[in-house]
């Protein structure tokens, strides 16, 4: 196992409540519970307006949770734990002939929350499909910033080189792809350009540069109704 080479002098932080650590750590003795669990506090703060909440396929395809896991018998181990704990609250959501699982904190704002959906009176509108992830997906490496700008831009100097190793600090790694993907499907092949997007979706709001994905219809649909990961920079 390749070593930790250590916290960088800039990054984001995830907030755990007190009380996680005073009644909650001291109990949970599954290992796969604590996994799902610190990974559900990290994902869902990310989340941008109102309600929250993460669905049983997001957490299916999600690459860094499902390879800590190692398989989808554990995601359901560690969800049922911390459900059965009262750390999370779910909710079988039943439409258009499918079934849709959704996660949420245990407090006050989300119980309300997740409530309202059930009665119909919150429409959480068009939810996400992921793909699972497999173990194919994790031989195909996600390639580093510095391939992205060679093959995308061209020649790295080392000027560039400095603010693309700071911005593989600062942003997600399926961020940085995406904003290279969205500069070469406009013919915008510069730093500035992507160093922009990135900027833009730091401060406004992931949704905001969502691209190609949606229509139009589906995508505005989705800014009011579900939020993307959404880090914070710590300077």
């Amino acid at each position: 196992m390749k070593p930790f080479s250590g916290f960088p002098q800039k990054m984001r932080l995830t907030p755990l409540p007190n009380i996680f650590f005073s009644q909650l750590l001291p109990h949970i003795d599954d290992i796969t519970e604590l996994k799902v669990t610190l990974h559900l506090f990290w994902v869902l703060y990310g989340k941008r307006g109102y309600p929250k909440f993460v669905t049983y396929g997001e957490l299916l395809g999600d690459r860094l949770l499902m390879m800590g896991l190692g398989s989808e018998a554990a995601l359901r181990s560690g969800l049922e734990g911390a459900v059965s704990r009262g750390t999370i609250i779910d909710l079988n959501l039943e439409r258009h002939g499918r079934t849709d699982k959704l996660y949420f904190l245990n407090t006050g704002s989300d119980c309300e929350a997740r409530n309202r959906i059930e009665r119909g009176e919150i429409d959480v509108g068009v939810l996400p499909e992921e793909e699972p992830f497999t173990e194919d997906m994790e031989i195909a490496e996600q390639p580093n910033i510095f391939t992205l700008y060679e093959e995308n831009i061209g020649m790295l100097a080392p000027m560039i080189a400095e603010e693309l190793k700071a911005a593989e600090q600062l942003y997600p790694v399926s961020w940085i792809d995406d904003a290279f993907r969205e500069a070469v499907s406009r013919n915008k092949r510069s730093w500035k350009y992507i160093e922009a997007i990135l900027k833009r979706w730091d401060s406004e709001g992931r949704e905001h540069g969502a691209s190609g994905r949606h229509s139009k219809a589906d995508r505005d649909t989705i800014k009011r109704t579900y939020g993307h990961l959404v880090k914070r920079r710590i300077d």
